[in-house]
């Protein structure tokens, strides 16, 4: 199984157990993750990120201070907008915070149900999906010579077949350089693994 299908696994797993939907960032770096899923209702993903709520959300703010998981009834964080008062007009009325990694590239993670708690195995099972999926991501501390190459040359704008003429190897074998470059990004297109690898300084 590739790298990609075990994400996409987990992250179905998650949204069978959160069934109001979820938000997970991985490995948040600068404020900013470098993997976002997001499956809570599109209207109150709209009105969150619209009014900046990420900046005051106690989830959010328990998840950068501790590590392991809480229930949003036992969060003690302030909440000065009601954040959690108005994802419940979404449906978003129980819920789990999960906080893993290092606190410079740290997963945070919200889990909601519309009509109950979570169980404790049920936030076992999330921590432990979420543990996965972080390790899972992690960035790559380095590529190949070769990939470093292929990327640097589509990156300064060259066509594949002028990238591929500069290296003196086919455009199948630059397609496959690139191919294997943004696998070990876990990018879905060349332009993403560029940007990735621009931001973990790999090229």
């Amino acid at each position: 199984m590739s790298k990609k299908l075990g994400i996409d696994l987990q992250l179905r797993k998650l949204q069978q157990i959160a069934s109001a939907g979820y938000a997970l960032g991985l490995h948040i770096r600068f404020a900013s993750a470098t993997m976002m899923f997001q499956t809570y209702p599109q209207e109150w993903l709209d009105i969150y990120t619209q009014k900046g709520y990420m900046l005051c959300d106690p989830l959010v703010s328990w998840g950068f201070s501790s590590e392991g998981s809480c229930r949003w009834s036992e969060l003690t964080a302030p909440d000065p907008h009601d954040v959690l008062l108005q994802a419940r007009a979404f449906d978003l009325n129980y819920g789990i915070a999960v906080s893993f990694g290092a606190v410079q590239s740290r997963t945070i993670g919200g889990f909601a149900k519309e009509d109950r708690e979570f169980t404790d195995q049920e936030i076992q099972d999330v921590q432990e999906i979420v543990e996965r999926l972080h390790a899972e991501t992690t960035p790559p501390e380095s590529l190949t010579d070769a990939q470093v190459a292929a990327l640097r040359l589509i990156a300064n704008g060259c066509r594949h077949a002028q990238a591929a003429a500069n290296l003196g190897i086919s455009e199948s074998a630059l397609k496959a350089r690139l191919k294997s470059a943004r696998e070990r990004l876990l990018a879905r297109t060349t332009a993403e693994a560029i940007q990735r690898a621009l931001e973990y300084k790999l090229l």
